[in-house]
């Protein structure tokens, strides 16, 4: 239990940078979705950012997993394990360098090849942003990795905070002052035609300011490369690049598909801006899966060995789920108020929203599952099982696309993941047999879909009896876990108040 306190502390303070951070990135979807033009804007913004994050999976190559797996080797010898951090900054310092110069040169053939409405200014932008997130990876690895999560945290904040500011200064302020006699204000940064341009533009600019923020951290150790080491960290790491393209893909190649094989081409981008919006309201389950990454990676590693692991993993299995459950619940509970956050000409695709959370908390028991051939050193096992799952998902978009729209989308990733899901465990039980707590886990799936179907089926017309019934149905899936796995003297709070008393 102590471990499981542990680990719920660094999932919280990383979750100051991930849940709140990405929150307040979340929130700038409604803000596009009411700016931007029209949905087929938004569209070109979603297919850039799921290239975008194919690319940035490319050029760290799995060294960030590489650089725990090294260091935790050595986490008893401070000069070992900083030689693994300073080899894994230096080659990633310079194949990021020359993936920005690549993407710089060519730009203009790339807006050719992608044709998705970009300029080729916003992918010069893109290229310089990726590269600077990939190198920024591993000086934010070495800060979980020293067990320093407040100072990621805050780092992340900073980062994050810039962004907003700049998307709401450039697409909301300056328009506003461009329209006063003020203009001379901001004429001097603004440019009218830009449109999503500023976008990109602010995004450049936190990664740079972020960069900045983590030099200290770049040069805290000594420079002292290792090209044998590095060469073993390859042949660790190049196999989770291969995990990790194939994963990456599972998340974006809907979105990079799509405007491909979607018949009408101005239509599939507003398709696709308005499946990416809606998409979007169902972050907050990648949220909380991101910060429980951050988290359970190094814990993973740090406990491997110890006697009571296996039972720590089962544990940490069993409290996501129910957390994800939770998540769920109340995402789906309260749409008819999030609802309201897109634009109305967006809401037609909200009805998505249910599957596209079952499909994420998939996608996060996945990762949990995902210790076993890490820990074991098969990490082709991970590629083989992404790749399943890729191809699945790849095949039914390539033919329902065009007939069922962004549906298809959403139906091909929680079949991959639900597949993915049940591969990985019944493979890991043969090479890293664990105990999860199956009966327990699935007890608490069938009360969580029970209240569901009696909060969705059940029509009532008045809006805050509706609210208020839902809510009461959500208390009750809390109890029954407050009286099966977290009573209330396990909680902090109750023990100082009895305490004092």
């Amino acid at each position: 239990m102590a471990e499981m306190k542990q680990l719920a502390k660094e999932t919280a303070i990383y979750g100051v940078s991930s849940i709140v951070g990405k929150f307040l990135n979340w929130l700038l979807v409604p803000m596009y979705t009411y700016v931007l033009q029209n949905s087929g804007q938004y569209g070109i913004v979603t297919n850039l950012y799921a290239w975008t994050a194919l690319v940035i999976v490319i050029i760290t190559y799995g060294m960030e997993t590489g650089f725990f797996r090294f260091a935790s080797e050595h986490k008893d010898d401070k000069t070992l394990s900083d030689r693994v951090y300073s080899t894994t900054l230096c080659s990633l310092a310079v194949s990021s360098t020359l993936f920005a110069i690549l993407i710089v040169l060519f730009r203009n053939d790339i807006v050719t090849l992608l044709d998705c409405g970009a300029s080729a200014s916003i992918i010069a932008m893109l290229g310089i942003t990726v590269a600077l997130d990939a190198f920024d990876s591993i000086p934010f690895a070495y800060l979980r990795y020293k067990k320093k999560p407040i100072k990621f945290a805050a780092f992340k904040l900073i980062s994050i905070a810039i962004n907003i500011f700049g998307n709401i200064f450039f697409l909301i302020l300056c328009p506003k002052i461009m329209e006063t006699s003020a203009s001379w204000l901001v004429d001097w940064c603004y440019r009218p035609d830009f449109g999503i341009e500023y976008i990109f533009i602010t995004n450049l600019i936190s990664s740079f300011l972020c960069t900045l923020l983590l030099l200290p951290t770049v040069l805290e150790p000594k420079l002292d490369f290792d090209n044998v080491l590095l060469r073993k960290m390859l042949r660790y790491s190049l196999p989770i690049l291969l995990l990790g393209i194939v994963g990456i893909m599972n998340q974006t190649v809907d979105k990079i598909l799509f405007p491909i094989v979607y018949p009408d081409k101005v239509e599939a981008m507003q398709q696709l801006g308005i499946y990416g919006a809606c998409f979007k309201v169902a972050m907050i389950m990648m949220m909380f899966t991101n910060a429980f990454r951050y988290a359970y990676e190094p814990f993973v590693f740090q406990k491997h060995g110890t006697s009571h692991c296996k039972e720590s993993y089962s544990d940490a299995m069993k409290y996501f789920i129910i957390t994800a459950l939770l998540i769920f619940l109340a995402m789906v509970f309260y749409l008819d108020i999030i609802k309201f956050l897109l634009r109305s000409d967006y809401r037609i695709g909200m009805d998505i929203v249910p599957l596209i959370l079952i499909s994420y908390m998939f996608q996060g028991i996945v990762y949990n599952l995902a210790l076993w051939y890490k820990l074991v050193d098969k990490t082709y096992w991970g590629a083989i099982i992404s790749s399943l799952g890729f191809v699945i998902m790849f095949v039914i978009q390539l033919i329902f696309i065009p007939l069922y729209s962004y549906w298809a989308c959403v139906w091909a990733s929680v079949i991959c993941y639900f597949v993915m899901m049940m591969v990985s465990y019944f493979v890991g039980q043969h090479y890293y047999p664990i105990d999860y707590q199956l009966k327990r886990i699935a007890m608490y799936v069938v009360v969580a879909a029970l209240i569901w179907a009696a909060g969705t089926l059940l029509n009532i017309d008045n809006f805050f009896l509706r609210m208020a019934y839902r809510t009461l149905l959500l208390c009750i899936f809390c109890i029954v876990v407050m009286k099966k796995d977290l009573p209330l003297t396990s909680l902090p709070l109750y023990k100082k108040l009895t305490h004092r008393h």
